[in-house]
């Protein structure tokens, strides 16, 4: 399949990478100007890292949005771990739009990449257990369904993408409503069919919540033994009932929280503390 057909490709995309080729060349690229109009060139995109490779629907929609007159040959695919040094594809046309498309197309392909690496660290980490990594709404702005993109490269599942599609109750939400019952009661009313889950902070919460029919619960900040209390009293009281670790969880820390037998263990961390991975684009000129 072409990297640029991909399924799960956001609708978006061709907004995202216009917005940023208008970011960065605004009234046009002052220094690819110097080159002859007529100059071809040929350039390959290494990594200097190990890494997940994705975002290559965003470096197609770069180049193609600058000038479809150029080729690119990608030699991995979408979501392969990569090693230092690999390459990771081959562009070839008019040297001009190849200058100019470079950085916006790297710092695309850098930044997904690095959701997916880090992703992929977390899926690895519970590889075995019932718990399925989920995503936030912790993203960078205006790449909210690039980075969940990523986050599903990566191998695990995205939460709710906004404030529409889904709703999780939290403390002022309750507080508002009067109590748990009432804040669940509320919201079925308001939006049956709707994934509703309601964050609690101590096992009696998590009894009320359970009894007010709430369709996940997100235990916030409990510690292994309370997961582990939580998951028993949801086995014996609500077996249809999820439920998801979320606050404070590291890397090391992960296997542990998902041995607890929870549902779903919710990560930051994979979209708004990644590091982007290390790429170059090597030019070489014709003629």
């Amino acid at each position: 399949m072409p990297a640029d057909s991909h399924p799960d490709l956001p609708a978006d995309l061709a907004d995202q990478v216009r917005r940023a080729l208008a970011e960065d060349l605004g009234s046009g690229d002052l220094t690819a100007a110097l080159v002859p109009a007529t100059q071809a060139a040929v350039a390959a995109i290494i990594t200097r890292q190990d890494a997940v490779l994705c975002g290559q629907a965003w470096v197609s929609e770069v180049f193609r949005q600058l000038d479809p007159a150029i080729g690119i040959a990608w030699q991995v695919a979408e979501g392969m771990r990569v090693a230092a040094g690999t390459r990771l594809c081959e562009l070839r046309g008019p040297a001009r739009p190849l200058l100019s498309g470079e950085r916006t197309a790297l710092n695309f392909l850098q930044t997904l990449s690095a959701t997916a690496t880090a992703t992929r660290a977390y899926v690895d980490a519970v590889a075995g257990t019932r718990a399925r990594i989920l995503d936030t709404r912790k993203t960078i702005p205006g790449l909210r369904l690039a980075q969940k993109y990523a986050v599903r490269i990566g191998g695990a599942h995205n939460h709710r993408i906004g404030l529409f599609d889904a709703i999780l109750v939290k403390e002022n939400h309750i507080m508002a409503a009067g109590s748990i019952a009432a804040a669940v009661a509320a919201a079925r009313r308001q939006s049956p069919g709707v994934l509703l889950e309601v964050e609690v902070e101590t096992l009696a919460q998590a009894a009320e919540a359970f009894a007010a029919g709430a369709d996940r619960l997100l235990l916030d900040n409990f510690s292994l033994a309370q997961m582990a209390d939580a998951v028993r009293l949801r086995d014996a009281r609500s077996p249809g009932t999820g439920i998801e670790a979320s606050g404070g969880i590291t890397l090391a820390g992960i296997r542990a929280v998902a041995d607890t037998g929870v549902d779903f263990i919710s990560i930051g961390d994979v979209t708004k503390n990644i590091r982007a991975v290390d790429l170059s684009m090597r030019f070489g000129f014709a003629g």
